[in-house]
């Protein structure tokens, strides 16, 4: 049998492109948004507020929701607790979420000290969660504060996700602001 009786194929010569440039596959700048860790965290949650508490419904896949109660920014200096309510997109894996508290314009507090710290484990089949951040030495100090939010299995600084932010007003302040409706972030009460 010999192999010279095959017709031989030649493949047909194809053209030559030029070299692109790298930059034409890089993302260019003015597409490209920074993102801001010094808001609200995006990406993973789907919402975020600040609240006065929280309730557990039955939701939608019969699953136990976590949605807020009282949803606010402005909270009187005797304020058990302050929550932190979240719903978060799909997700794959566990996973804990992090709230570190820091008096960001508070009289006599050094803004860079933490002054409370929670953490919600978040399970595979968890779409919602909450953290509770209680006040220093029984009462809040009326001011500003500021929470980081850390997503992962510990707090460092790639695991920030975003800032949520509060304020502690005197008491008659607070109460005739809140009569009015005028510090819900959704404009809703429940």
């Amino acid at each position: 049998m010999a192999l010279s009786a095959l017709p031989t194929l030649q493949a047909a010569e194809l053209p030559i492109t030029k070299n692109s440039p790298i930059p034409d596959f890089q993302n260019r700048t003015q597409d490209v948004t920074p993102y801001d860790f010094d808001a609200p965290p995006q990406g993973l949650f789907r919402t975020i507020t600040t609240a006065e508490g929280f309730d557990e419904e039955l939701g939608f896949h019969r699953t136990h929701e976590i949605v807020p109660v009282k949803p606010t920014t402005l909270f009187s200096p005797d304020t058990q607790a302050v929550f932190i309510v979240f719903h978060l997109h799909q997700h794959y894996q566990g996973f804990q979420v992090f709230g570190r508290c820091y008096p960001e314009a508070v009289a006599d507090l050094d803004p860079t000290v933490a002054i409370g710290q929670d953490a919600m484990h978040i399970a595979l089949e968890d779409d919602s969660g909450y953290l509770t951040l209680s006040p220093p030495k029984g009462t809040w100090k009326p001011g500003r504060y500021k929470v980081e939010i850390h997503v992962g299995e510990q707090v460092n600084e790639m695991s920030l996700m975003g800032t949520m932010r509060f304020t502690i007003t005197a008491t008659q302040e607070h109460s005739g602001k809140r009569a009015r409706g005028e510090n819900s972030e959704t404009g809703k009460t429940r």
